[in-house]
């Protein structure tokens, strides 16, 4: 079997994003494909990295429209189940003012839910230098079972363990039990990517520090990164923390996929460096090459089949007079 430089597990599922209104004043969505794991992907291949993805969709035209849009990025879909029985997952995405989002799903019971511990290719997790995985796919026992599989695999083959909580309340039959499987998953994981909100409702802390002490005093994690919106980034690795601001785009429409474009940025950097002997001028160069991409995500509508080229997120980098640091 050929090597991957990135696996992920979880759920791919279809945006309905807001994109106007009908000549009667209705609202008109646009079905982008989407889930936060491919969406990191997505940007990991338009970065010229081997991926492939393990998830289940409907054998419905939603499905099919996914299957063939991973395939379209360049991500393997010969992972990719389809269930005659259960309809393809829907998020409904209600776009605020400020380009922030709100969450509605279809998804009682959604495919995604429904991926079991057989339909996980051990082989495949044997053969990844990088899994990366979220919590969407251990709201339930079923698929909770399977992702838990899958990270043992890839932890035992070595792999470097990726997480991205991507808290979505609506989904959990609690918090407490949401929480629980965030610090499952902190267990494993050797870089944990978590957004400023996500880390204040895991610790109880306000200030991020205070949150990324309270992790590392629980977990041995190499490398944590929080993601601020507008703030820009953080990463801390050993004693250290770095913080980057944003670019903000003038032209901003939504959010949706900045915090996954930013992932699969840093993901990049991690598979063309390594975890290791990483110095503050990697931190800061990984982490305004990961701002810089996530900025022009938000200038678009999906995220999934739009993400940026490499030439377009030099160009960002290059007019702010960005240098590589030596």
């Amino acid at each position: 079997m050929e090597r991957y430089d990135v696996v992920a597990l979880g759920e791919l599922l279809i945006d309905l994003t807001e994109n106007g209104k009908s000549d009667q004043g209705n609202p008109v969505f646009e079905a982008n494909p989407g889930g936060a794991p491919c969406n990191v992907l997505a940007m990991l291949s338009k970065l010229g990295h081997k991926t492939a993805f393990i998830g289940k969709v409907g054998q419905d035209f939603f499905g099919e429209q996914l299957r063939n849009a991973i395939r379209e990025v360049g991500i393997d879909d010969n992972y990719l189940c389809m269930d005659e029985e259960v309809h393809t997952t829907l998020a409904m995405v209600h776009t605020k003012p400020d380009g922030d989002r709100d969450f509605s799903f279809y998804r009682n019971p959604g495919a995604d839910m429904m991926l079991t511990e057989e339909e996980i290719p051990e082989d495949l997790l044997r053969n990844t230098n990088i899994f990366h995985f979220g919590t969407l796919s251990m709201t339930h026992e079923g698929v909770r079972k399977a992702t838990k599989k899958a990270i043992t695999a890839a932890k035992e083959a070595g792999a470097l363990i990726s997480f991205d909580p991507n808290l979505r309340p609506p989904l959990w039959k609690s918090l407490d039990e949401a929480k629980e499987q965030v610090l499952y998953g902190l267990q494993y994981c050797d870089i944990l990517k978590i957004s400023d909100n996500e880390i204040q409702w895991l610790t109880g802390k306000e200030d991020y520090s205070e949150g990324v002490a309270w992790i590392k005093e629980r977990f041995d994690i190499s490398l944590i990164l929080v993601s601020m919106g507008k703030e820009g980034s953080r990463a801390y690795y050993n004693s250290e923390m770095v913080e980057v601001k944003p670019y903000i785009q003038k032209n901003t429409i939504e959010t949706t996929g900045a915090g996954d474009t930013f992932c699969g940025c840093v993901l990049h950097y991690i598979c063309e460096n390594g975890l290791s002997n990483l110095t503050t001028g990697n931190l800061k160069e990984m982490l305004t090459f990961a701002n810089a991409a996530a900025a022009l995500i938000t200038t678009k509508k999906g995220a999934l089949r739009v993400m940026p080229r490499l030439d377009e997120i030099m160009k960002i980098l290059f007019h702010r007079n960005y240098s590589v640091p030596s």
